[in-house]
C-alpha cells in the first residue's frame, strides 16, 4: 500500500511528488473542501457560533475520490500550507477522510525542496486545534459582520454593499487622509538656492539658503527674499566651515509578506493581489530546464525575520566567491529582529537555493516570475552583504553675512549597494551630490542665486504600498490578508485607483460617514487592531474561540438593533448615482444604478418604467483604425483599457490612452504612457519614438447610449481586455 500526501494545488502536489518518489501518493484539494454556505449566515448563534460547515458546491466527486484514496492507504499525511488557513484545511480534511486528531498526520514545508520535503515528513504532528480555533474565531467574526451589517447598508446606501471587518478599517484610513488633504490650508514660504564656483575651478555645486550667524531665517514672502538677495549682491562668498564625516548605510532586512508587496509595488509596479500570485507560484515549485519542478522560494505568508543558519551560511560562501571577503559583513552573519507582534511561525522570504541565480534560470520563468524572484534572491544575497561605506562633506558658505549649505558624498566602498538598493515611497530625501574639492576660507563665485516660491503641501493620498505599511504599523490585518483586502474595496467601488493612487469614491465616503456614526467600533482602528491581538491569544491557546466571539457581538448585535431602529425609513442619497438624462419612455430622471457587468442607466420610474441603457466612457478621440470613437473599457479584474466603439468589427485595443497627435517620424498615433516621466510614444512596429509629455489628460466624459443600440455586450467587452497582454 501507498503513503498518501494531501496538499492544496496541483502545482504544489507535482513539485513534492518529485521528491517523495515510488510509494507515495500526492493529491491537491484543491484549497478548502468544506466552508461555510456562501449564500446564507451558516452559523448558530444560539448555540454558541456553532458553524454550519459543508462540501464546497462543485467539490463533491473531489471529496469521493479522496476518501477513496485514504482508505486504501497505508497512511495519510496533510500537507496543507503552513499557516492559520492551512492548518484549518488539514482540519477539514481529517473530519472529511475521518481522522484521528489525535494522530501526528500533520507536516508542513517551509520550503518546497528536497531538504525542506524530507525535514517536514520526517517531522509530523497533530493538528493544532488552537491555529484552528484562531482561524475559526476570525472566519466567523468576519462572516457576522458581513452577513449582518451588509444587507444594512444595501438598504440605506445602494443594493449590493458590503462591510467587512478590515476592508471598512481600511477604507476610513484613505477617507480620513482626503479628509486631511481637504481641511490642509497651504502657507507660502521662499527658499534662496544658489549655485557656487571654486576659485580656479570650473565645477559648479548647488547650495542652500540657511540664515546668518543666529541660526536659521524663516523667508515667508518674495518681499522677503528679495531684501535677502540684495543684502547679497555683489558680495565675495567663501568657504566658513568645511567638516568631513564617514557615513554607514545598513542593508534593509529580508522580505516579509507585507515589505514584500511594498517594494514590488514601488520597483515592479505590481498590485499586492498580483504580487502573491507570483509569490505563491515560486514557492510551489516552477519547471527548471534541467533540474525539473523546484520550490524556489520559502513559504511566502510570514511576518518574521528569522533565517535559519543553513541559509546564511550558503549567502556568505555565494558572496565571498562573487565579489569577495570584503563584502562579508565585519562581524558575521547578520541577524533581523522581527517586529514584537509578529507569530515567527516562519522564516522570512528568500530564495531557497542561493546558486540558483535568476538570470541562469530566467528562461524557465515567465515575466513576472522573473522579476519577483529576482527582486527576493538580490534583497537577500544583499542583506548578508558589507555596509555601504560614504565619505560626507558639509560646507558652510557665507555671504555678506549669510549662511548657505551644501553637503554631498562620495561612495567609498559600495558593499551591499552593488546589488541591491531599497527603494522609498516617496521622493523627499535630501537629494546629494558630490561636491568638489573645497578648503576653508575658499573664495567662491557666484554663478547664479534664485528666488523659489513654495507652498506647504498636503499629506499624500495613499498607494497600495503605503497603505500596506500603514495597516502593518495599525496591526489590522495579517500579511495574508492585505492582498485580498485591497482587492475588495477597489473592486466594490469603495476606493478608485489612479496609476498608484488610491482615494476615495463617493460611495466610500458616505459608508464610511454612516460606520462612524452607526458602528464606530468597527471602523475603529484601535478596536479592530485589539481584535487582531485576541485573534494571536487564541492561536496561543490563552483565549477561547467562542469567548471572543461572546465578547464581540452582544455589542455589535445591539448597535445594530439600535441603527434599524434610529434610521427607520431613511434612505442616503449620492451624488455619483445622479444623472441629468430623461427617460425617453416615461420622462422621469434615470440615475446610475450597478449591475453584474457593472454601471448602467436606468429609470428612476422602476419597476413600473423598466428602460435600461448602458454607460460609455468617451474620451473624445477617434478610433486609430476605423472611423468609431475609442471609449474606456475594464477587464474582469477591473483595469482600464481603450477600445473602439465599434468593437467587435474593430479590434482595436491598447493600454495606453491614444491621443490627437501623430508621430513626427512615421505618422502613426501616438499613445500616452503614464509613469513618473509621463510620455508619448508610437507603438509603430520599428518606429520607438517617443517624448516626454506635459499635456494634460483627456477629461472622460461618461455617457449613455441605447442598451438595444450597443452591439457590444458586457461580457464581450471584458473578454476582449482579458485577451490584451501587459506591455
Amino acid at each position: 500500500m501507498s503513503k498518501l500526501v494531501i496538499v492544496e494545488s496541483p502545482a504544489k502536489a507535482k513539485t513534492i511528488k518529485k521528491y517523495l518518489g515510488p510509494g507515495y501518493e500526492v493529491v491537491a484539494s484543491m484549497g478548502h473542501i468544506r466552508d461555510l454556505n456562501p449564500n446564507r449566515l451558516s452559523v448558530d448563534i444560539k448555540k454558541k457560533f456553532t458553524p454550519k460547515y459543508e462540501l464546497i458546491k462543485g467539490k463533491e466527486k473531489l471529496a469521493d475520490e479522496l476518501v477513496k484514496l485514504a482508505k486504501k492507504s497505508e497512511d495519510v499525511y496533510l500537507a496543507t500550507d503552513p499557516d492559520r488557513e492551512g492548518e484549518a484545511i488539514s482540519w477539514h480534511l481529517a473530519y472529511l477522510l475521518g481522522l484521528d486528531l489525535n494522530d501526528s498526520n500533520r507536516v508542513t514545508f517551509n520550503e518546497i525542496t528536497k531538504t525542506g520535503v524530507q525535514t517536514g515528513m520526517g517531522a509530523p504532528r497533530r493538528i493544532d486545534i488552537d491555529l484552528v480555533n484562531a482561524q475559526q474565531a476570525r472566519r466567523i467574526l468576519d462572516r457576522l459582520v458581513g452577513y449582518k451589517l451588509s444587507p444594512f447598508l444595501s438598504q440605506k446606501i445602494r443594493k449590493g454593499l458590503s462591510a467587512g471587518r478590515v476592508q471598512s478599517v481600511a477604507v476610513r484610513i484613505i477617507v480620513d487622509r482626503e479628509e486631511k488633504i481637504r481641511a490642509f490650508k497651504p502657507e507660502e514660504y521662499w527658499s534662496i538656492d544658489a549655485r557656487f564656483i571654486p576659485k580656479g575651478s570650473r565645477k559648479v555645486f548647488s547650495a542652500a539658503f540657511y540664515g546668518d550667524g543666529k541660526g536659521k531665517i524663516k523667508i515667508s514672502t518674495g518681499e522677503q527674499a528679495q531684501q535677502l538677495l540684495d543684502a547679497m549682491k555683489d558680495c565675495q562668498p567663501f568657504v566658513e566651515k568645511l567638516s568631513h564625516g564617514t557615513r554607514k548605510r545598513q542593508p534593509a532586512p529580508p522580505f516579509i509578506t507585507s515589505t514584500l508587496q511594498q517594494e514590488a509595488s514601488r520597483k515592479l509596479g505590481f498590485q499586492s493581489k498580483r504580487t502573491m500570485k507570483v509569490a505563491q507560484e515560486l514557492y510551489e515549485g516552477i519547471e527548471i530546464e534541467g533540474m525539473g519542478a523546484v520550490g524556489l522560494i520559502t513559504y511566502m505568508r510570514t511576518d518574521s525575520l528569522r533565517l535559519s543558519e543553513d541559509a546564511l551560511n550558503a549567502a556568505e560562501e555565494f558572496i565571498r566567491n562573487k565579489w569577495g571577503e570584503k563584502y562579508l559583513p565585519a562581524k558575521g552573519h547578520r541577524h533581523f529582529k522581527s517586529r514584537s507582534n509578529a507569530q515567527d511561525g516562519h522564516e522570512a522570504i528568500r530564495p531557497t537555493m542561493v546558486d540558483l541565480e535568476p538570470s541562469h534560470i530566467r528562461a524557465s520563468l515567465t515575466s513576472d516570475q522573473f522579476k519577483l524572484y529576482k527582486l527576493i534572491w538580490e534583497r537577500f544575497i544583499a542583506c548578508q552583504m558589507a555596509e555601504c561605506v560614504q565619505k560626507t562633506t558639509q560646507a558652510d558658505i557665507n555671504a555678506a553675512g549669510y549662511i548657505f549649505k551644501a553637503s554631498g558624498y562620495r561612495v567609498d566602498f559600495d558593499g551591499y549597494t552593488v546589488l541591491y538598493v531599497e527603494s522609498k515611497d516617496t521622493d523627499d530625501e535630501e537629494k546629494e551630490s558630490e561636491l568638489p574639492p573645497l578648503e576653508k576660507n575658499m573664495l567662491l563665485r557666484v554663478k547664479e542665486m534664485l528666488p523659489n516660491q513654495h507652498f506647504t503641501q498636503p499629506p499624500p493620498r495613499y498607494t497600495e504600498a503605503s497603505l500596506i505599511k500603514a495597516l502593518e504599523e495599525y496591526g489590522i490585518g495579517r500579511p495574508s490578508t492585505y492582498a485580498a483586502t485591497i482587492s475588495t474595496i477597489t473592486s466594490r467601488g469603495y476606493v478608485k485607483r489612479e496609476s498608484k493612487t488610491l482615494f476615495p469614491t463617493e460611495l466610500g465616503e458616505v459608508t464610511t460617514k454612516l460606520m462612524e456614526d452607526r458602528f464606530p467600533k468597527i471602523v475603529n482602528v484601535k478596536f479592530t487592531a485589539q481584535m487582531e491581538q485576541d485573534l494571536d491569544t487564541v492561536e496561543e491557546g490563552q483565549l477561547g474561540w467562542v469567548e471572543l466571539l461572546t465578547n464581540f457581538y452582544g455589542d455589535f448585535d445591539k448597535t445594530l438593533k439600535q441603527a434599524k431602529e434610529d434610521m427607520k425609513g431613511v434612505k442616503i442619497e449620492l451624488e455619483e448615482d445622479k444623472t441629468d438624462l430623461i427617460c425617453d419612455k416615461c420622462g422621469k430622471p434615470m440615475v446610475v444604478k450597478f449591475g453584474r457587468y457593472g454601471k448602467f442607466i436606468a429609470c428612476s420610474g422602476y419597476p413600473d418604467c423598466k428602460n435600461i441603457v448602458k454607460m460609455i466612457n468617451k474620451i473624445g478621440i477617434p478610433c486609430p483604425k476605423c472611423s468609431g470613437e475609442v471609449i474606456v473599457r475594464q477587464t474582469k479584474k477591473g483595469r482600464d483599457f481603450y477600445g473602439c466603439s465599434n468593437y467587435p468589427n474593430c479590434d482595436f485595443v491598447s493600454w495606453y490612452q491614444p491621443t490627437l497627435e501623430k508621430c513626427p517620424q512615421c505618422g502613426s498615433v501616438l499613445f500616452k504612457k503614464k509613469g513618473k516621466t509621463p510620455k508619448l510614444i508610437c507603438t509603430a512596429e520599428g518606429c520607438g519614438f517617443e517624448r516626454e509629455d506635459d499635456t494634460e489628460d483627456a477629461v472622460i466624459t461618461q455617457e449613455a447610449v441605447s442598451a438595444s443600440d450597443d452591439k457590444t455586450a458586457p461580457a464581450q467587452e471584458t473578454s476582449a481586455g482579458s485577451d490584451t497582454t501587459e506591455s
